[in-house]
């Protein structure tokens, strides 16, 4: 039986937030390698001088090294990444679908996030983190175990669902960033005039690593660096 550690951080994902995209993501640690990997990835920090979280929202010119040794870094050690994009967000239909709630699709994409072929074999076990994000985060931790446990019958491999804030997490802040750079792209933020030099230089160089656009969906069985490309179709009336 192996043992992983999931740390699920989301971008955009409000309602009413002027964004049309919006993606939830996650880092999949060993278990057994997580207290290695953590420190491999402070001193990577520390390296660079960066005693504070690193955000995508904060990237910085001055770092550019740094961002390119952290994406060096996801690729040579067994880490994952999986993200789901859900574009055109004007478009998602809450009443006809998500019984008319915003927060019936959050449930919806955490499970679209962790119900795929990764997490078989089913005596492979999780535990999962996710970012606070809002005061209702003990109802909704609830709501989630309660989906996987009926969609397991009572015997999930997800062991644990607790949240933890983006400061105290290494793989949190990695996932921030990874999310960022794939929403930046799909919101076409690397063509305006006032793009970030700093983000569109990252977005060129992960995508040189993966092997994939960040605005394009990978396939199913990308083990790696995984992207659902989710796009609701506009209702016709």
């Amino acid at each position: 039986m192996n043992h992983y550690d999931i740390f699920i951080d989301e971008s955009c994902h409000l309602q009413h937030d002027h964004s049309s995209v919006m993606s939830i993501g996650f880092i999949k640690v060993p278990h057994n390698q997580y207290s290695d990997l953590k420190s491999e990835l402070i001193t990577l920090k520390e390296k660079h001088g960066i005693p504070h979280e690193f955000k995508w929202n904060t990237c910085s010119n001055t770092k550019k090294e740094f961002y390119h040794e952290l994406i060096d870094f996801f690729f040579e050690k067994p880490l994952a990444f999986r993200t789901v994009v859900v574009k055109y967000k004007n478009n998602l239909n809450h009443e006809q679908f998500n019984q008319g709630s915003h927060d019936n699709f959050y449930y919806k994409l955490i499970y679209f996030l962790l119900n795929n072929e990764w997490f078989t074999p089913s005596w492979d076990r999780y535990r999962v983190f996710l970012d606070i994000k809002d005061t209702r985060g003990r109802d909704k931790l609830r709501k989630i175990h309660e989906v996987f446990s009926n969609r397991h019958y009572g015997d999930t491999p997800f062991e644990l669902f607790q949240h933890i804030r983006s400061h105290e997490s290494v793989f949190i802040q990695l996932a921030d960033f990874f999310i960022g750079a794939v929403t930046y792209k799909s919101r076409d933020q690397h063509l305006v005039d006032n793009a970030s030099p700093v983000k569109v230089d990252i977005i060129r160089y992960l995508e040189h690593k993966s092997g994939y656009q960040l605005d394009e969906g990978t396939e199913p069985w990308e083990e790696k660096f995984n992207i659902f490309d989710h796009q609701p179709r506009k209702k016709i009336l």
